[in-house]
């Protein structure tokens, strides 16, 4: 101690000491005066392909959402706040004070969430200018769907977490958006899925579903139409329906997809089946007759007796005959020609009913086929099941089997997925017609077709016939089971037609289903016509060829309005008629994206007029 720490030594290191101590309080006096350096985890962005209709409507969009977040306690006049915000978020100012005054006004609270983009900016402008520092917005995906409620149960719906509900969205969340691989950091685009749908179709074809509700006072009803080649849905129609930006108000109704979910008799529409299996089983005959007395009548050698009861007493008809006036009592005695209940019951399966579909949508039903040696099975079960009851199909399995016929004995696969491309457009995937085994010979389908459209020109389905276009239609009327009783309803039916146009070459496969309609109920008389009204809008929409074609003349002079500022606020306004250059102060919008085909006036749009304007949004326009 005594020969180490000299004076010198001492009075060095206490100077050094000294310095290094005024270093380290001055360099933290100025870095605790200056404002701290946010950091951020940067996670790659993930955007949620879009979904769009067969030409490439767009009818589901990736967008963004804001959630509105307030730290209370540091509110010092919660009255203020909420009378300055309340006109913008659409809200009650009582209903933000009472979130603010929640758990004694202490925590963070959510006031609103999913804001669009441009009340976000709205509010954004008097939080800033009010110096509002307690309040924070939360940047969330979302999705939005310009087309509100068309064809809602085949799009489905996105949940606040990103992820497909139901529909489309839901069947297809991995090609939306792929899920991301644990050994990839970088986030991949999701994929764009074209439904089979033709939107504009789609809302003609809804329009006639209103009208007809209306009219009938019906509970329910579904509509879907297929290309008959391809096993395509060009329509798909589930009433009542919800308006897909506004799904969380949905009921539990509108939110059904009844053509895949709900299961039902579908009473003599059933009928064409029967026919075409005994026929191609070669225990039918063009020429065969049989009598109808008004009642189909038989004594098992149990004892058991059965009646199955008719409409009228038709007296000595053909199978033609029997589909023409939907006699049940000649059906019940076509289908004792069965070889078998297990024979019968098996070419029922083969036409795909007691199985799904396949179809790319979620909760299908497979609906309900007995088995001869279920406990339920009696031996009045196959001739009942041969004229549509004691067995429950979906809708979709109905048009299923139908287009087996339309395609003359083979059947296809359904579809509502058009193709599916990345996000610059290269195609990943692209539907081609899904042929399967045979069921019928050529012969026996055009024997069904020319059936049907006798049944269209003078029988039970009259009202369906098209004066310039073969149609062929079979009606069906069936009671629903009363869910308190277990038995038949006297006042709930299911009115159904099928229809397959035109009967030389068959292009379209039509199906329309009823339930529950008020006052009249027989399909003949409140479907039939409505069958008519649909095939002629199709016929129209896709150009189909035909004897009577309305034509106009034009004088070729179109008057445009006179030149108006285009502006865009809260919704997307109508831009039809509008030159290119009234568009063009629209091109230097950084918040929307406008995209331009063509020259001349704006004669279409994509998305409609009235849609919630949503940050990066496409609007496309076409000129001609």
């Amino acid at each position: 101690m005594n020969g180490f720490f000299k004076k010198k030594h001492l009075i060095f290191l206490s100077i050094a000491g000294a310095v290094f101590a005024i270093y380290v309080i001055s360099s933290f006096v100025k870095l605790s005066r200056q404002t701290p350096e946010e950091f951020y985890i940067v996670i790659p962005p993930e955007e949620r392909g879009s979904i769009a209709d067969r030409t490439g409507k767009l009818l589901a969009v990736q967008t963004n959402f804001y959630s509105m977040g307030v730290t209370r306690e540091n509110i010092k006049d919660p009255s203020q706040f909420a009378s300055c915000v309340a006109e913008v978020l659409e809200m009650n100012p009582v209903e933000i004070i009472s979130i603010l005054n929640a758990h004694n006004g202490v925590g963070f609270a959510y006031i609103k969430k999913k804001i669009d983009l441009p009340t976000y900016k709205e509010l954004k402008k008097i939080i800033d200018s009010s110096g509002y520092t307690f309040v924070s917005f939360d940047k969330i995906p979302g999705r939005v769907y310009p087309e509100h409620s068309l064809a809602a149960q085949v799009i489905g719906y996105m949940g606040d977490d990103g992820k497909g509900l139901a529909g489309v969205e839901y069947t297809m969340q991995n090609q939306l958006q792929p899920p991301s691989s644990d050994d990839n950091d970088s986030s991949q685009s999701g994929n764009n899925v074209y439904l089979t749908i033709d939107a504009n179709l789609q809302y003609k074809l809804e329009q006639v579903a209103k009208e007809t509700m209306e009219t009938t006072q019906a509970e329910s009803m579904m509509i879907l139409a297929a290309d008959a080649k391809t096993g395509e849905l060009l329509s798909y129609i589930s009433f009542p329906s919800v308006d897909l930006n506004e799904y969380n108000k949905a009921t539990a109704m509108q939110t059904i997809d009844r053509p895949a979910m709900v299961a039902y008799e579908p009473g003599s529409v059933f009928k064409i089946f029967t026919i075409a299996m005994l026929y191609d089983a070669g225990l039918l005959r063009k020429t065969d007759t049989f009598v109808c007395d008004g009642i189909y009548e038989k004594m098992m050698k149990s004892g058991e007796k059965i009646r199955i009861r008719c409409l009228d007493h038709h007296g000595r008809i053909t199978a033609e005959q029997a589909l023409q006036y939907s006699c049940n009592d000649v059906l019940a005695q076509i289908s004792d020609r069965a070889e078998s209940d297990e024979a019968f019951m098996a070419s029922i399966k083969r036409l795909g009913f007691g199985q799904k579909t396949g179809i790319e949508l979620p909760g299908e039903t497979i609906g309900s086929v007995k088995d001869p040696s279920n406990r339920l099975w009696s031996a009045r079960s196959r001739p009942t099941i041969a004229i549509g009851q004691e067995i429950s199909v979906s809708a979709l399995q109905m048009l299923q089997a139908a287009m087996a016929i339309a395609n003359l004995g083979v059947p296809l696969q359904p579809s509502i997925i058009k193709k599916i491309t990345d996000k610059d457009g290269n195609i990943i995937y692209e539907h081609k017609a899904e042929l399967k085994e045979r069921l019928f010979s050529e012969s026996t389908a055009k024997y069904v077709l020319n059936c049907m459209e006798t049944t269209a020109t003078k029988g039970t389905g009259a009202k369906a016939h098209l004066n310039d276009i073969s149609i062929g239609v079979k009606t069906g009327t069936a009671q629903m089971t009363d869910k308190n009783t277990g038995r038949y309803s006297d006042t709930d039916f299911v009115s159904n037609c099928m229809a397959v146009f035109p009967v030389e070459n068959p292009q379209i496969v039509l199906y329309i289903v009823v339930q529950k309609a008020k006052g009249e109920t027989y399909a003949g008389r409140i479907v039939a016509p409505v069958i008519k009204k649909a095939a002629d809008i199709i016929i129209d929409h896709l150009g189909m060829s035909r004897g009577d074609a309305a034509s106009f003349e034009h004088d070729g002079r179109i008057t445009i309005d006179s030149h108006k500022e285009m502006a865009i606020g809260k919704t997307v306004p109508d831009f039809t008629g509008k030159s290119k250059r009234d568009l063009l102060p629209l091109t230097k919008r950084t918040d929307i994206q406008l995209k331009i085909n063509g020259y001349g006036w704006v004669t279409s749009q994509s998305p409609s007029p009235g849609t919630p304007v949503t940050e990066n949004m496409i609007i496309e326009l076409n000129l001609e």
